[in-house]
């Protein structure tokens, strides 16, 4: 089914809601090989306790750097101790009424410290460098949290905040039940043979766009969500040529919702003639998703999953078991 005009989440969720013992020898050979297993497991066990951070001495005046990691300050039912945020962490509405420390990746000491935190949470990728290594040789403690676009990324992330704020049984089951939700988002495209191709442009300034290769958020979902990323030569986000994108040939256009009189028109973008000559050109197949909810990778995204497949492949493949 190919996507015609442009598909918002919300159409997406209301259609959604129309709708005998061993022998000796055998016990001596299982029992050493059950026996290493348990000791590999053991150890594995230890090995991901010992990637943990120790629990904040004081975590009354939370810093979270980083949407996601805010979201899961809530998730965990820990949002009182927030004290400020950044201005990625719009999710859940109420957190803007915190303090703005300013933009994750242009940050300063000055403005971070300016809040008296007791304590900092930093999704990696916070910067620049320098305001990072200030606030890592200060006094305030500091937990930086690794950014990976997967399901286990997701997980890892929800484990860390926990050990940080030493709510670490909170975090097990929180991560139990989102791991789950997103291996139920994730199985509704597996059945699907013939993938949709997705060009995901990051901004479309004077024709010149900017697109999601590998390796980004942008890849992450649109694979979660059972599309295949049309760019595949680089790694990151790139300016990309009119050829690049015919060769591409994608099937689909994915954007993120910026508002502020920010977002490309579909006439302006269909306009750009590389675009046009594309399938997701002829077709106008745009598909347009709030940014933090598409690209975060927290508690929401088996929903962000299952909106853009449905996006991608029917609204009725949302209900699926």
């Amino acid at each position: 089914m190919t996507v015609v005009g442009t598909v918002r989440p919300e159409e997406i969720r209301r259609k959604r809601a129309d709708n005998f013992r061993p022998a000796a020898r055998l016990a001596a050979v299982i029992r050493p090989a059950t026996l290493l297993l348990a000791g590999i497991l053991s150890s594995f066990s230890a090995h991901a306790q010992q990637d943990l951070p120790e629990p904040f001495a004081d975590p009354s005046r939370l810093v979270a750097i980083g949407g996601s990691l805010t979201e899961i300050v809530y998730a965990l039912g820990e949002e009182e101790l927030l004290a400020a945020r950044d201005s990625t962490s719009i999710f859940p509405p109420q957190v803007r009424e915190l303090p703005d420390i300013g933009y994750m990746r242009q940050l300063s000491p000055e403005g971070v410290l300016s809040v008296a935190p007791t304590a900092i949470l930093a999704l990696e990728g916070s910067g620049p460098p320098e305001t990072m290594d200030v606030l890592a040789k200060g006094s305030v403690p500091l937990v930086r949290v690794p950014e990976e676009f997967d399901r286990d990324g997701i997980l890892n992330k929800i484990r860390i905040v926990g050990a940080a704020l030493g709510k670490t049984q909170k975090a097990e089951k929180l991560a139990a039940s989102v791991g789950a939700e997103i291996d139920q988002a994730e199985a509704v495209t597996r059945g699907i043979a013939e993938r949709k191709r997705v060009l995901f442009i990051l901004s479309n300034q004077d024709g010149r766009i900017l697109a999601s290769g590998t390796g980004t958020a942008a890849d992450g979902i649109i694979r979660m969500a059972g599309g295949l990323n049309a760019v595949s030569a680089f790694p990151g986000y790139k300016q990309v040529s009119a050829e690049a994108i015919i060769e591409a040939r994608p099937d689909v256009i994915l954007m993120m919702n910026r508002g502020g009189g920010l977002d490309v028109g579909d006439e302006e973008l269909f306009a750009n003639a590389a675009i046009a000559a594309t399938s997701a050109g002829r077709n106008k197949a745009v598909v347009r998703m709030d940014g933090s909810y598409l690209l975060g990778f927290g508690p929401r995204t088996a929903g962000a999953i299952r909106d853009l497949a449905a996006a991608l492949y029917g609204a009725s493949i949302a209900n699926r078991p």
